[in-house]
């Protein structure tokens, strides 16, 4: 009886209703919206586009699209290497192959108001840190938000130099490895503490970006950990774990893009003996240890061809100090002036064979010169392998724009007649 009632009661509400009231169909929408909205606002708009902005690739941009809340993104990348069994001077290599998962990345941001955001990477390499992979810290940033042309940050920041450091999601360069150059000289993935400023100024202006930190310095001096060495600059990194502040520097970076065609540069200076004391002979004495490092860079992109070339530099000096801390001799001898350059050129040749499609097949090729010990100090020598020739071949097919597999060939030379050839392959993926 009770649910005859009921029923009769709803009934005669549905009858005595305005005939142009929304339907139950009509409700059930609006609430499904609303929550959609709710949800948002509570959590974030975790599938952002997938755009660069200030600097970064796509996945690591999308905290800049979200309203407020979180985001998510990341890649990925795993490579193949396959090395010759001879040397350049047909000695044997020694070289043997491997497969590494060589990298997994989670992005991660929220957004606490349009003016005031955070961003950070988290990577895990080589697959399990039970067998010799790590967990780091990419970059952990909070981002203040002031106008187009005037922002801040401050955290643990990638250093804007070169093309890689910021950009260095698989699916958007060329090669399975990323340029010798760009891991030696400018030591990607290059990061440290620090704050600065970075802006895009509008109006006449509008194309050119800029970025200017205050950060912790490389470390050139030091009887272990952090230094640097005859290969180059990579091992000076301290990447903001207990990083020391003896010595902090500056680094700065400009671009301007307009219709495809980007030009830029940047520039790194400061201290990094961090305060290590040398002794050549007559007692310890103070040193700085002063090192800049600059580069420049072009590109090209219309109609499915990209064209760059980047030229690269870096001038240390007291290098016979700091080969006297590091414990250097003969060859050992940091380099106090090293230099290199590469030219890159790639062409999606889907782009013009059947356009509109959503493949890409782009064969590449890269040719870089890098010496490590391009100068050093009197009394010692150059280690001629540190003075390389790299060519190389490869393609890239894009199943779908943030995905890519690639496959390359590389033929290294060097002025000792050591280099060692490699095949790679690779397969990465953005999101």
């Amino acid at each position: 009886l009770s649910l005859g009632l009921a029923s009769a009661g709803v009934a005669r509400a549905q009858s005595d209703a305005p005939s142009d009231a929304p339907s139950n169909d009509e409700l059930a929408r609006r609430i499904e919206a609303l929550a959609a909205e709710l949800d948002d606002l509570t959590h974030g708009e975790v599938a952002a586009p997938l755009v660069s902005r200030h600097g970064f690739g796509p996945a690591a941009s999308k905290i800049y699209s979200v309203q407020e809340g979180f985001s998510f993104g990341g890649y990925g990348e795993m490579v193949y290497n396959n090395f010759s069994d001879s040397r350049e001077d047909d000695t044997p290599s020694g070289a043997r192959d491997r497969i590494d998962f060589l990298r997994q990345i989670l992005y991660v941001g929220y957004k606490f108001d349009a003016h005031v955001l955070f961003n950070a990477e988290i990577e895990f390499e080589h697959a399990s840190t039970g067998k010799s992979g790590e967990v780091s810290v990419e970059f952990a940033q909070v981002d203040f938000l002031i106008t187009p042309e005037f922002n801040a940050r401050a955290g643990l920041l990638l250093v804007p130099m070169g093309f890689v450091n910021e950009l260095h999601e698989p699916p958007i360069f060329f090669g399975v490895e990323r340029p010798t150059l760009e891991r030696v000289l400018i030591p990607s993935t290059w990061r440290a503490n620090g704050v600065g400023i970075f802006g895009e100024p509008q109006g006449r202006a509008a194309g050119l970006q800029y970025r200017a930190y205050l950060i912790e310095s490389l470390v050139s001096s030091a009887t272990s950990g952090p230094r640097f060495g005859a290969s180059g600059l990579r091992s000076g990194r301290q990447s903001g774990s207990k990083a020391l502040a003896e010595d902090l520097a500056g680094v700065i970076r400009a671009d301007y893009e307009r219709q495809g065609i980007r030009v830029g540069g940047s520039l790194f200076f400061g201290n990094t003996s961090q305060g290590a004391r040398a002794d050549l002979g007559a007692g310890p004495r103070d040193f700085g240890g002063f090192t800049t490092v600059y580069e420049a860079h072009a590109q090209l992109r219309q109609r499915g061809v990209q064209l760059r070339a980047l030229v690269a530099g870096a001038d240390v000096q007291d290098a016979a100090e700091i080969n006297a801390v590091n414990g250097f001799t003969g060859s050992e001898s940091v380099g106090s002036s090293l230099l290199g350059w590469y030219l890159e050129l790639g062409w999606d040749v889907l782009s013009t064979l059947k356009p509109g499609t959503r493949f890409a097949v782009t064969p590449y090729v890269r040719y870089s010169e890098v010496d490590t010990q391009r100068d050093v100090p009197s009394g010692f020598s150059a280690n001629p392998e540190n003075d390389q020739r790299i060519a190389t071949f490869g393609v890239a097919f894009h199943p779908h724009s943030q995905v890519v597999v690639k496959g390359d060939f590389q033929l290294r030379r060097n002025e000792a007649d050591t280099g060692i050839n490699q095949w790679n392959l690779g397969l990465g993926y953005l999101f």
